[in-house]
């Protein structure tokens, strides 16, 4: 154990106490009482969003990631051309890209099939807002699997190749255990950077917690007491996100 993992927690019961009092103050005014009611409709947005955006993400990351370390060159060539194109555009650029360009490309390709009609306002914005961050992190995760695997020795690989374990074996039995401890604690960050990256959904108009702060502030003109209490939301879900993350990584490395 670490100097630093034997520290007090002295940060967190300073930011616990300054939550509790803010959280008293709330309840206490009727205005920002009914702020935060309002919100709670956008938490279960903001959930939803991060959530399906997040596990979408993860799977074409390992994909990706896989890929990158394939023996084809082809696949290799596609991958890293999806991460760099990716990784260099910005998150709101793309959410308005896919909103405004991709979907209504969609709407169009699926008509050219000849299948039942569509409009292209019978996309949601929801899911345009959710692909728009699944594509996004799909690149960044996909380097944080490439590095926990490329972490593995080679040499346990090449020991499980002499007795006998083909590809899908070594990965399941040999890769992925050990990439796995190695990738935890960048996983976590990025999904805690995603509940605060899903705030961009705004532009599009989803409800979220953002979206629901803005429209409260525009009908009541408190904007003091509306984004202290959506500051305070999120606040809230990321650090008990952080600690819930670094205490599963703790029990992780004792196993």
């Amino acid at each position: 154990m670490t100097p630093a993992d034997r520290d007090f927690p002295y940060w967190l019961v300073a930011v616990c106490l300054i939550g509790a009092a803010l959280f008293a103050g709330v309840l206490a005014d009727p205005a920002s009482r009914d702020v935060l009611d309002t919100l709670m409709q956008g938490v279960r947005t903001t959930i939803f969003v991060t959530l399906v955006s997040y596990a979408m993400a993860c799977a074409l990351g390992l994909g990706l990631a896989l890929m990158a370390g394939s023996g084809s060159l082809i696949l290799r060539q596609i991958a890293r051309f999806y991460v760099e194109v990716m990784r260099g555009i910005p998150i709101l650029v793309l959410l308005l890209y896919v909103a405004f360009v991709l979907a209504p490309a969609l709407v169009a390709g699926w008509n050219a099939l000849g299948l039942p009609e569509a409009r292209t306002r019978d996309f949601p914005l929801l899911w345009r807002a959710i692909i728009a961050l699944f594509l996004a992190y799909s690149a960044f995760l996909a380097e944080v699997f490439r590095a926990g695997l490329q972490s593995v020795d080679t040499g346990q690989i090449e020991a499980a190749r002499a007795l006998g374990l083909n590809g899908r074996q070594r990965f399941r039995f040999i890769v992925w255990p050990q990439a796995l401890r190695t990738i935890l604690p960048p996983l976590g960050n990025d999904f805690v950077a995603m509940v605060k990256d899903s705030s961009l959904v705004s532009v599009l108009g989803v409800a979220d917690i953002t979206q629901l702060g803005k429209v409260i502030a525009a009908g009541n003109f408190r904007y003091f007491e509306t984004y202290n209490v959506v500051a305070l939301v999120y606040l809230t879900m990321t650090i008990s996100l952080s600690i819930l993350l670094r205490r599963f990584e703790r029990g992780r490395r004792r196993v």
